[in-house]
């Protein structure tokens, strides 16, 4: 009886912890308060950025509409493809991702936002 009380404690202490590092939409929503001077996700419209708006999946450099940099533009043409682990690298340090990028913004640090912001765009597909 040991075994199974010690055993039912560490999968709750486990399930616990996964859930406390679950993506948050609404907390990616105030993380992406700081990138809303440049980009929009919720609409299919570009502004200083492109849209976000279905983001996940689009290969880097390919939204409709937008001037992108050449570095950008040959990402995606090299296979860069925007998944949550692309995002994740590129929201951590764009310019190490794609050199010669035009966006200024220099990253997110912590990576609870990162995975909130993904959240975030995920709902806008």
């Amino acid at each position: 009886m040991r075994i199974t009380a010690a055993f039912s404690a560490l999968c709750l202490t486990l399930l616990a912890t996964g859930q406390s590092s679950a993506q948050d939409a609404a907390a990616g929503e105030k993380v992406f308060a700081k990138c809303k001077a440049c980009h929009i996700a919720d609409e299919d419209k570009n502004k200083v950025g492109p849209s976000l708006k279905a983001v996940i999946g689009r290969t880097a450099g390919t939204h409709e509409g937008f001037k992108y940099s050449p570095a950008m533009v040959e990402a995606g043409k090299g296979g860069l493809v925007w998944d949550e682990a692309k995002l994740t690298e590129y929201l951590r340090a764009p310019k190490a991702i794609v050199k010669g990028t035009k966006m200024a913004f220099p990253g997110l640090k912590d990576d609870a936002d990162i995975a909130n912001v993904i959240a975030y765009l995920k709902q806008f597909p």
